[in-house]
């Protein structure tokens, strides 16, 4: 199934389970994302001029292109970070039902 753009996967990183469950929490109830998943992940990057290794939870958040505003305010406003990780990526296909779903449960 094409999706014209009208789908898309956010991600975004967090220092602790604690901050991702409760961003998770905040976005499915206020229908934001059909789902968010939650992955521990480590993560090595640069920050201020250091060379970082930490772990982190990285959330998998399925919506629409539509929501993005909205989504991306309710990440930055509960996050732990100064400058969160919050990347949008368009979905091109999925299936059918999978897409339905989305549409049934978000806003």
């Amino acid at each position: 199934m094409a999706c014209r753009g009208e789908y898309l996967l956010v991600t975004t990183t967090c220092p602790d389970r604690e901050n991702a469950r409760k961003i998770a929490g905040l976005i499915v109830e206020a229908r934001l994302a059909a789902c968010v998943q939650l992955l521990p992940i480590d993560s090595i990057y640069t920050w201020k001029g250091e060379v970082c290794d930490e772990s982190e939870i990285l959330l998998l958040i399925k919506s629409k292109s539509v929501l993005y505003d909205k989504l991306q305010t309710l990440i930055w406003r509960n996050h732990a970070y100064d400058v969160p990780e919050i990347i949008q990526v368009p979905l091109t296909g999925g299936l059918p039902a999978y897409m339905k779903w989305i549409d049934e449960v978000t806003d």
